[in-house]
């Protein structure tokens, strides 16, 4: 669980809810055709702007915003360390035999035991974390289509709003109505885009750069066993990739 994600978002719309509650009753700040426009009519223009089964997989995309467990780079160096030692002592073949968590540099091990030649594994990896990319991209754009459409779509109904109020202005029991509507719609389309959508879409964008740099670390540790070089340079090699505060302070 991203405590991030989930904290700051139930911490911002905590934080609105007490800022309403203090005006009086909670209930004056709910309109179902304010609803209705916004959260219900945004996903739809939104799923106009893509295929139905990206739109769909979205969902399933977002949960990496809140779930996804990255594997720690810290871990993905030693376990390629102690990958190239077993394969300098007995080959490729004591590989195959070993465990390894991600899943991506099982993929890359599998294929230097069954012996394909580097620039296969090269493409073949690459084409994987191109792919991968891709994916979290297509999520990320998604959700920054509805935090665009957001807003919009409470402008819409601000004007829906405001013409119902000057279509009844003779009748003012009609006024108050319609102009909830105009008011809470643009305050609605405001909170979906700026509570949830935008910042889903940046934590995606965040995630793809994260798990790129896994893979291309994974990547470069398995081209290094296969041309045989030394557990220690690759060590040192794959250090590269920490945060400089995490990289281990070199003997004196």
């Amino acid at each position: 669980m991203d405590l991030a994600t989930l904290i700051g978002m139930l911490g911002a719309f905590g934080m609105i809810l007490m800022a309403m509650t203090q005006g009086g009753p909670i209930s004056m700040f709910v309109d179902i055709p304010s609803v209705l426009i916004v959260f219900c009519g945004s996903p739809f223009v939104v799923m106009m702007m893509y295929s139905m089964g990206q739109f769909v997989g979205a969902g399933k995309i977002a949960g990496k915003a809140f779930m996804l467990k990255l594997d720690d780079p810290q871990d993905l160096i030693a376990k390629a360390v102690e990958l190239a030692d077993s394969a300098r002592k007995g080959g490729f073949l004591a590989l195959e035999e070993a465990e390894i968590p991600s899943k991506f540099m099982q993929k890359g091990i599998d294929m230097l035991v069954d012996g394909h030649e580097a620039d296969v594994v090269r493409a073949t990896l690459g084409k994987d974390i191109d792919l991968t990319l891709d994916r979290h991209k297509l999520g990320a754009s998604i959700f920054k289509s509805l935090g665009d459409v957001g807003p919009a779509m409470g402008m819409i109904g601000t004007l829906v709003g405001l013409v119902a109020m000057l279509q009844n202005m003779d009748d003012p029991k009609s006024i108050g109505p319609a102009m909830a509507v105009a008011l809470l719609t643009t305050m609605y389309g405001a909170m979906l885009a700026n509570l949830f959508a935008l910042p889903v879409s940046a934590k995606l964008e965040m995630r793809a750069g994260e798990e790129a740099l896994n893979q291309t670390l994974i990547l470069d540790s398995v081209l290094a066993i296969q041309d045989g070089q030394n557990p220690r340079v690759i060590e040192g090699m794959l250090q590269n990739y920490l945060a400089e505060g995490k990289r281990p302070v070199p003997e004196e």
